[in-house]
């Protein structure tokens, strides 16, 4: 370990400044005068997106003062929500592993607000904010943390496996998801579906190599499939620089072309999104999108996320970048809301998160017998179930 160490050392590290691309939160222009009841143009920086093998999104992009507002209420209410997940686990009401998203809430937001709910989005484990954005509830978001029967899976599924009928799951094997990404966008060209996936992946899955053969096979077949990475630059505890070789992650699918976005700006997010679904909808076969963001906590809640990374620069992206305070920013200046408008939106959203902790908190622990059930598809259940010894078995009829 020692000599590893030691060379370790000797290897140049490139720091994270020297990326290129733009990763403030509030560079957006007005393009032209904003209005309060028809759409407006604002252009993105120029360096919001980068290509390869392809040209980039449009710079200029056509907003309206009630998408604005709608992104604010949400990326509030997301954070919200997730500070309320983190004041819970440390109360010892959540248990488990529970990976929070604060920081990141521009993404899911942006893809979310450019996709319909025909498209499939699929994910890993830091997901809480796609139930809210597609289908689900607080209270059902906040009961399965809780593991209450009144959660989005039963209480049965815990924070990295959270499903809707239009999310298609967060799931906790490390990079496992992306070829099932592959598997569904599969299922919409079979199917003749102008619809796209969105296979979402971090930066510290990118060196798996199912990941690689998902990206061959969704370009042999010439599937509808984005494969998106977030790249908050660290992999739990580990920083992009020393686990990757290539850390423009948005060059790595050989002959898929791929842009690499600033995930920091909401505006910015939701252009891309817009573009690549317009990219793999267009029979142009799939294409890779790598979102650069950032994580304000620790990779998981047992992570208290300042042992690889110093609290300066934890604080420096707080203060400089942060995704909420750059819509704010944006809807302030442009003179779409007033500073006690937004405060009111801030304050309506923390009183929905307290309200569904508390009711959800009421919901009872799922039946032992639920154990037995959401093995099989409905209907498909067989007669007997066999439990983890040959003598400990199920009869469905029991249910």
């Amino acid at each position: 370990m020692a000599s590893l160490a030691r060379f370790r050392s000797v290897v140049p590290r490139r720091m994270h400044l020297a990326r290129s691309i733009q990763t403030a939160a509030d560079t957006t222009q007005l393009h032209q005068d904003a209005s309060h009841s028809e759409p407006f143009t604002v252009k993105l920086h120029e360096d919001s997106f980068h290509g390869y093998r392809t040209d980039t999104p449009s710079l200029d992009v056509e907003v309206t003062k009630e998408n604005l507002l709608k992104w604010y209420k949400q990326m509030t209410t997301i954070r919200r929500v997730e500070q309320a997940a983190d004041a819970l686990y440390k109360q010892k009401l959540i248990r488990g592993f529970c990976h929070l998203a604060i920081g990141q809430e521009a993404i899911s937001v942006g893809i979310n607000s450019s996709t319909d709910f025909e498209d499939k989005i699929i994910s890993s484990y830091r997901t809480h904010p796609f139930v809210l954005l597609r289908g689900g509830t607080l209270k059902s978001l906040v009961g399965e943390l809780l593991g209450r029967e009144c959660g989005v899976s039963k209480g049965k599924g815990g924070s990295m496996h959270v499903f809707t009928e239009a999310f298609q799951g967060g799931h906790g094997i490390v990079g496992a998801q992306v070829p099932l990404g592959a598997g569904l966008a599969f299922a919409q060209k079979y199917l003749g579906k102008k619809t796209a996936t969105f296979a979402m992946y971090g930066d510290g899955a990118s060196n798996q190599g199912q990941v690689f053969e998902a990206y061959n096979m969704a370009k042999l077949w010439n599937l509808p499939c984005i494969f998106v990475c977030e790249n908050n630059k660290y992999g739990m505890g580990t920083s992009a620089e020393r686990s990757s070789s290539n850390t423009e992650y948005y060059t790595r699918g050989d002959k898929i072309p791929g842009i690499q976005v600033n995930g920091m700006d909401i505006i910015a997010v939701h252009q891309a999104s817009k573009w690549a679904k317009e990219w793999v909808t267009s029979d142009k076969g799939p294409l890779l999108v790598e979102f650069v963001t950032y994580r304000y906590a620790g990779h998981s809640m047992s992570d208290p996320g300042t042992t690889y990374r110093t609290r300066d620069e934890i604080q420096r992206m707080r203060s400089t970048q942060d995704p909420i305070r750059g819509l704010q920013r944006y809807i302030s200046e442009w003179g779409l809301a007033s500073e006690e408008d937004l405060k009111a939106i801030d304050k309506e959203a923390k009183a929905e998160v307290d309200a569904a902790v508390e009711e959800a908190k009421q919901s009872p622990f799922p039946n032992e017998k639920e154990l037995w059930t959401d093995i099989y598809a409905a209907g498909t259940e067989p007669s007997y179930m066999r439990g983890r010894e040959r003598e400990e078995g199920f009869q469905h009829s029991q249910l």
